[in-house]
């Protein structure tokens, strides 16, 4: 009976073998077999690296998708209202520029807006609002009245809702504006030039902006600046991506001669806020990395173990002829197929949970409204990233597997039979 047990099993390598290297088929089996060892110890340690692989690349999963979402959100919420690009020297309207998806006439300007009851700085954008209507969020997330009615020698401003619950001020509400930029001197002494204007509309970009910037049609900006014929206009430049800037700046100066103290780029004014989601998103996926780090080197105790116990295995292997190389894959293949159970469990729940991640919030009584819309947390899912962070993980469990697996390859059948 054991003969044919074991001729049995000797044509079942051969058959794996003809579409398998061998060393792989024994690591199957290894991997595959839930008594691979009648230790306990070892086994229980298996399945606490696999579940740790599982849980570590889970969390890495949920937590990068949900950075990334709440990146994106603070890119259209802030960069939605700061310009892209701004250019003092106007280009030619018929140049192209790749990544630059639209232009038009800008202007900028500190000032103070005043209410009945409240006085607040701010900056004032003279836009156009055709352009700003076809390229921005801003102009379509209006709560009241419509950014159509920014017109030319009207005086009507758009403004935040932050803005307007600070001033109180409402729709069809009259507020002062006042630039120091161009104060006269009067009998009475230096006076800002100033203007009342009518309250058009209200945005909610849900921005730390929203409070700081209120729009104007550009011809009354150039008025309330003293400056008719509109000599300080600039040019603002609507990118495809704002993250793209730097290919664009690098156009404009080598391809258009512009001069790089001319260009103005989001990166001056916010700068630091993205480089500080970037640096805590990095964090977050260092230390979770870490978590897989730790449940992978739980391979190399167990694979030790699994080694010094079948040291009589490897030396009958090594006396049929069987390669150390051979017998070193052996055991690098069986940490990398531990892996890969942990690594396909946890890409599995990452995933599901992560779609279900606001059901699941919702479900526990605990929603958080994070979105633009107020639906819930944003997420976000890059499957490049998904994919990278799956392979460095089995990338992991394979360096683990390599001290053990040299154990191995070093074993000398004449001392491992005598043991035995």
């Amino acid at each position: 009976m054991a003969r044919h047990i074991t001729v049995l099993l000797s044509k079942q390598g051969a058959m794996f073998s003809s579409f398998y290297p061998l060393s792989a088929f024994i690591a199957y089996r290894y991997a595959k077999s839930n008594k691979a060892s009648q230790n306990s110890f070892v086994s229980f340690i298996n399945r606490f690296s696999v579940a740790g692989i599982a849980l570590g690349l889970m969390a890495l999963i949920i937590v990068v998708s949900v950075m990334n979402g709440l990146e994106g959100q603070l890119k259209q919420r802030i960069l939605g209202i700061v310009p892209h690009i701004e250019l003092a020297t106007p280009l030619n309207t018929q140049s192209q520029v790749v990544g630059v998806t639209a232009s038009m006439a800008f202007r900028e300007a500190e000032a103070v807006v005043q209410s009945r009851t409240d006085l607040r700085g701010v900056q004032i954008h003279g836009v156009e609002p055709n352009a700003m209507l076809m390229h921005t969020m801003v102009a379509n997330k209006l709560e009241q009245g419509r950014f159509e009615d920014i017109t030319p020698n009207s005086f009507h401003v758009v403004i935040g809702r932050a803005l307007a619950v600070k001033l109180d001020a409402r729709v069809g509400d009259r507020i002062r504006v006042m630039v120091a930029g161009a104060s006269v001197y009067t009998p009475f002494g230096r006076m800002p030039s100033q203007r009342l204007v009518t309250v058009a509309g209200i945005f909610d970009m849900g921005s730390k902006m929203d409070d700081k910037v209120i729009y104007m049609h550009l011809d009354d900006v150039n008025r309330l600046l003293r400056d008719p014929k509109g000599e300080g206009i600039s040019q603002r430049l609507f990118l495809g991506d704002a993250f793209n800037y730097l290919a664009v700046v690098e156009q404009l100066t080598e391809s258009f001669h512009i001069d790089a103290a001319q260009i103005k780029t989001w990166r001056e004014r916010q700068g630091p806020l993205f480089d500080a989601v970037k640096m805590e998103k990095n964090m977050m996926m260092l230390m979770l990395l870490l978590i897989i780090a730790v449940a992978a080197f739980n391979i190399v105790s167990a694979l030790v173990m699994v080694v010094t116990e079948k040291q009589g295995d490897i030396a009958v292997l090594q006396t049929q002829g069987m390669l150390p190389s051979t017998i070193m894959w052996i055991f690098v293949l069986n940490g990398l197929f531990n892996g890969v159970k942990g690594a396909a469990i946890g890409l599995l729940l990452g995933v599901v949970v992560t779609l279900q991640l606001n059901n699941f919030l919702a479900l526990i009584g605990s929603p958080l409204a994070l979105s633009a819309d107020g639906s819930g947390l944003p997420i976000e899912m890059n499957m490049v990233q998904i994919v990278s962070i799956t392979g460095l993980s089995l990338l992991l469990c394979v360096s683990a597997s390599i001290y053990p697996a040299r154990k191995a390859m070093k074993i000398q059948p004449s001392q491992a039979l005598q043991n035995e």
